[in-house]
């Protein structure tokens, strides 16, 4: 494929995260520098899908005016959708019943009739699972990871995440003068989904007591056992972090708890059951909370800036090398290329072997397992 490039497209999909902006801005003012044009996209795929519907003009050339100073602001300019999925996109019949069509073809040929070269598309695993399937097709695409939940494989972080633990790292000081006053158990749901990552490193960082994530299943009695151990020592006060995608020992599938807009369950809940489980078992006053959405919002961490900032100008590099069909990723000491058929279907998870649990075992920190 002949590697001439005038103009490329932008958009980003799934969850929203902090450093969307600085990777629209590395983008768009990397493009410039090489001559080319950045069309951005509105909400996703739905700026091509859908353009009627979108929150603003569907697609619209982006220049270094429209993304000044927006480096350190939370969300995304082109607005992002986690339900404009081109390979299963919700489709209304003449009954009035919903179904799902691949119009995955559609957006390969809606990229050529915007005369879009290439198209970088910002997500996380779903996002890239669509980039894979299109540049199949024949397009050129390059992924940009992005997930609070640092669960994407093949690099070693995705923006967002750093901000996400150090907000939820701040919840957590907070409550322990709460907790102490009180003499409280306090549980503290965080996201997630099956991995771990967020409630491991913020439970660390703020000095839980317990933190309990997907990839150990828990025993409530072994966390009800170590409160009571501090009861005994005299610190009547106890944290639990829980990951949102965390489950009982034998328990089955994770919690989900029912979408009030009709659509699909999401994970939910496990924070308001481990704290009814452990007032149960301790006589103890166990309150919990949800960060849920907090953690997502709000202006990026300086690393999580700088991490974002660097895979928007690595993919239009890769975009002018001729690669393509790949996904910009965070390595030492420079950004990776690697296949996004390589990334698809894969989840990086929490190594219950690494030394960041051996760590908080050393520091006797409770999982809720036999090695408690």
């Amino acid at each position: 494929m002949e590697n001439v490039v005038k103009r490329i497209g932008l958009l980003t999909g799934g969850g929203d995260a902090p450093g969307l902006n600085a990777v629209i801005r590395a983008v768009v003012l990397s493009a410039e520098r090489r001559g080319w044009e950045c069309h951005g996209i509105r909400d996703g795929f739905n700026g091509l899908l859908e353009p009627a519907h979108c929150s603003g003009q569907p697609i619209r050339r982006l220049t270094a005016d429209d993304v000044h100073g927006i480096a350190h602001l939370g969300g995304t300019i082109l607005g992002s959708t986690n339900r404009g999925n081109p390979l299963r996109f919700p489709v209304r019949g003449e009954d009035g019943v919903m179904t799902e069509r691949d119009r995955s073809s559609e957006v390969v040929d809606l990229c050529k009739q915007h005369q879009l070269d290439a198209l970088v598309i910002v997500g996380g695993d779903g996002s890239m699972g669509i980039a894979n399937q299109l540049h199949q097709k024949g397009l050129r695409v390059v992924g940009v990871p992005k997930t609070i939940d640092n669960d994407l494989d093949r690099t070693f972080s995705t923006f967002g995440f750093d901000t996400a633990v150090a907000f939820a790292t701040e919840c957590i000081d907070r409550l322990h003068s709460t907790a102490q006053s009180h003499h409280r158990v306090m549980v503290v749901e965080v996201m997630g989904r099956y991995a771990g990552w967020i409630a491991l490193h913020a439970g660390m960082a703020a000095g839980a007591h317990a933190i309990l994530i997907p990839e150990i299943p828990f025993e409530i009695d072994a966390v009800a056992d170590a409160i009571l151990v501090r009861d005994g020592a005299g610190r009547r006060h106890s944290i639990v972090v829980v990951a949102e995608g965390a489950q009982q020992l034998g328990g089955g599938r994770a919690l989900l708890a029912p979408a009030a807009d009709g659509h699909a369950e999401r994970l939910g809940g496990i924070g308001a059951q481990v704290a009814a489980l452990l007032e149960q078992r301790t006589g103890k006053e166990c309150r919990s909370l949800v960060l849920g959405h907090l953690l997502r919002g709000g202006s990026p961490s300086a690393f999580d800036r700088v991490c974002a900032s660097r895979f928007g100008a690595a993919a239009v590099r890769a975009i002018a090398d001729g690669r393509h069909g790949v996904m910009v990723s965070l390595g030492y000491p420079a950004i990776n290329l690697v296949a996004l058929a390589d990334v698809v279907g894969r989840s990086k998870r929490v190594p219950v072997d690494g030394d960041t649990v051996a760590t908080a075992r050393e520091l006797g920190i409770c999982f809720g397992d036999k090695d408690a």
